[in-house]
C-alpha cells in the first residue's frame, strides 16, 4: 500500500470527497461531497438516531459502524443530535437510514479512491 493510497483513503474517509480531490479528481470529488452530505443532512434534519458504540444490541453496533462511515459528518451529527432523535415519527426512522446511507456511499467512496491511487482503477 502505497502513502498516496493511504492518504487519499483515510482523506476520503474523513471528509467525502477528499481523497479524489487529492488525486485530482475534480469532478467526482464535488458528486461525492454532495451526495454524502445531502443524505447525512437530510438525514439529521429528519431528526434521525446517530447510533451510538455503546449499545449492547449488534444492530446498534452495525449501525454505529455505518454512521462512523461519513467521517466528519458523523462527528458533527453526534455534535448537533443534543435534542436527541424523533423515531416516533416515520420521518425520524428515515433520518436514521439516510445518515447511515451516507456512512456507507462514503466507505465506498474512500474505498475508490483507494483503488485509483493504486493504480487498480483508471
Amino acid at each position: 500500500m502505497t502513502k498516496l493510497a493511504l492518504g487519499a483513503v483515510l482523506a476520503g474517509w474523513l471528509v467525502p470527497g477528499l481523497g479524489h480531490l487529492i488525486l485530482r479528481r475534480w469532478g467526482r470529488a464535488l458528486v461525492y461531497f454532495v451526495c454524502v452530505g445531502g443524505l447525512a443532512i437530510t438525514g439529521l434534519l429528519l431528526r434521525g438516531n446517530v447510533f451510538s458504540p455503546r449499545s449492547g444490541d449488534a444492530f446498534d453496533f452495525l449501525g454505529f459502524l455505518a454512521d462512523l462511515g461519513s467521517g466528519a459528518f458523523f462527528f458533527v451529527a453526534k455534535s448537533i443530535e443534543r435534542i436527541g432523535p424523533d423515531v416516533s415519527r416515520a420521518a425520524g426512522d428515515y433520518g436514521t437510514r439516510f445518515i447511515a446511507a451516507a456512512g456507507v456511499v462514503n466507505v465506498l467512496c474512500a474505498l475508490d479512491a483507494y483503488e485509483i491511487a493504486s493504480g487498480k482503477k483508471p
